[in-house]
């Protein structure tokens, strides 16, 4: 059976700019579910509104991500404050650093955050992320690292979160989980991909003995040949919308 999307026209009340990037970022809670990243109601994927105003789009608190909707989505400023009207509030736990991100790192369009059981792990070693499996690789000089201060619901910590990242696109919140920032939500995206197969294979390859560390310059190689971070390829662009459509498949109510 083929569902047409098309029918899912855009409320009147909604810019067609602002509409197009909440379909997106629905579609993108609704591949988390099906790919198994979801946390209860908890954890965020926040995406920036189009336009001169420094809004964001970010989940309502209290729905699961198998619930949430382009129209239902909570719209926020900088300062935390809800942007029109909304039946839910935010967690504050997501707005301590995706609201700062947004507010201070230009092409930080996108923000997600996971607690998912091998990443997490990682983010619990001393050592951190071992750059020894092919998803690793294309990360070398790409990771940063911030100290574990408990909850993220202190608006103090979002500029301390800020300075750990520095110019990194991947923030490994160590004992926590992993906050993956992109100039599109499709290259967050397959950040927060090769985030969750790197740690998924180190977990994994740790546990059977010594891994076999991969040479600097094959690194640098496999970071440059990546075509998660080439713009010709649109950096993810393809792999989100080949699951998109996957989703779309299974329950395009999202779109409305």
């Amino acid at each position: 059976m083929t569902t047409d999307v098309r029918s899912y026209e855009r409320p009147a009340r909604f810019p067609e700019a602002e509409w197009n990037a909440r379909v997106q970022l629905a579609a993108a809670y609704r591949i988390f579910d099906h790919l198994g990243w979801t946390e209860l109601i908890y954890n965020h994927i926040s995406l920036r509104v189009p336009g001169p105003e420094r809004h964001f789009l970010i989940n309502p608190f209290g729905l699961h991500y198998s619930e949430v909707r382009a129209s239902n989505l909570v719209k926020v400023d900088i300062a935390g404050n809800i942007v029109g009207h909304s039946d839910w509030p935010i967690n504050p736990a997501g707005f301590t650093f995706h609201g700062k991100i947004h507010e201070k790192v230009p092409e930080g369009h996108c923000v997600m955050h996971v607690h998912t059981t091998a990443t997490q792990a990682v983010c619990c070693l001393e050592d951190g992320l071992s750059f020894s499996n092919f998803y690793a690789a294309q990360l070398y000089g790409k990771v940063a690292y911030h100290e574990f201060e408990g909850i993220t619901v202190h608006r103090d910590e979002g500029e301390r979160i800020l300075a750990s990242a520095g110019d990194k696109p991947v923030l490994l919140l160590r004992n926590h989980g992993p906050v993956t920032i992109g100039h599109t939500l499709p290259q967050a995206f397959a950040l927060m991909w090769l985030v969750n197969r790197a740690c998924e294979i180190q977990v994994a390859s740790m546990a059977m003995g010594r891994v076999a560390e991969i040479p600097v310059p094959v690194l640098e190689k496999c970071v440059a040949d990546s075509l998660n971070f080439d713009p010709r390829f649109g950096a993810g662009a393809d792999a989100f919308a080949a699951l998109q459509r996957v989703v779309d498949r299974i329950d395009p109510g999202y779109r409305y």
